[in-house]
């Protein structure tokens, strides 16, 4: 079994260099090429055939979009995804702080996985618990609260009743609203992910992939004689960085075409 897991790309402009950089290793992905360096070494690998991709929340800046109406700047990146799909690879989408209500367009529409919350994957004979990780820190009550009402059934209702144009202008102001609750040192944030992390080794998992942090890491543990993984992804901003997955065996990786 092979998948890739990606998060944090904060796609809002085509014309943004990231947005096209995520749409040619796509591209790549579809052609079963990966052209990556394990580990920022400098072999490289071709000729993958990915199961599945995994995109552990904040695929976009921003999110309010309806089934009937798509904002065009997202229309290039959901069309190479409709590909990856036709093609075989299963696509799962977990909600970030920037994107949600994500259900009614790529899972009753496009039928591509969608999770508000977490992911609950088996990789073989693996337990793996894939998130954003915005909810990892739960100290955090004041970007928690704001979380709860973006969330809700009313804020939902209302966004649906007001113009396509304002929604947009409004998923905006949110994103930066979100951004400026969540700004925290990457690297403290990546140790509060791992106490996340070790209290769902407990659970019987043997990995957990979380996104948010905007920082790629790699962890290994040995809990009870059994090895376990935690990994936060980094980002399509800076660091360009991708999970690989290929039976049994975790490696992170760095896009550099």
């Amino acid at each position: 079994m092979k998948a890739i897991f990606i998060s944090d790309a904060h796609l809002r402009k085509f014309s943004d260099e990231r947005y096209k950089k995520l749409l040619n290793f796509l591209d790549n992905v579809k052609k079963g090429n990966i052209p990556a360096h394990v580990n920022h070494d400098t072999a490289g690998t071709s000729g993958i055939n990915i199961d599945d991709l995994y995109i552990a929340g904040d695929l976009f800046d921003f999110w309010f979009c309806r089934k009937e109406k798509i904002n065009p700047e997202f229309k290039p990146i959901i069309n190479k995804l409709i590909e990856l799909k036709e093609i075989g690879i299963r696509i799962h989408l977990s909600e970030g702080n920037h994107d949600f209500f994500m259900g009614e367009y790529f899972s009753d529409i496009l039928k591509m996985e969608v999770f508000e919350e977490t992911i609950n994957a088996k990789l073989d004979n693996l337990n793996v618990l894939i998130a954003h990780g915005d909810t990892a820190d739960s100290n955090n009550t004041r970007y928690l609260f704001l979380r709860k009402i973006l969330r809700s059934r009313t804020f939902y209702n209302f966004q649906r009743l007001i113009p396509t144009s304002v929604s947009w202008t409004l998923a905006g102001l949110t994103s930066t609203a979100s951004k400026e609750l969540t700004v925290e040192d990457g690297d403290a944030l990546v140790k509060k992910m791992a106490l996340f992390a070790l209290s769902k080794f407990q659970e019987n998992y043997d990995a957990v992939i979380l996104g948010h942090c905007h920082v790629p890491s790699f962890n290994n543990y040995t809990i009870e004689g059994k090895k376990k993984i935690f990994v936060t992804l980094g980002d399509w901003i800076s660091y360009y960085s991708f999970l690989y997955y290929e039976d049994g065996n975790f490696f992170l990786r760095y896009y550099q075409p």
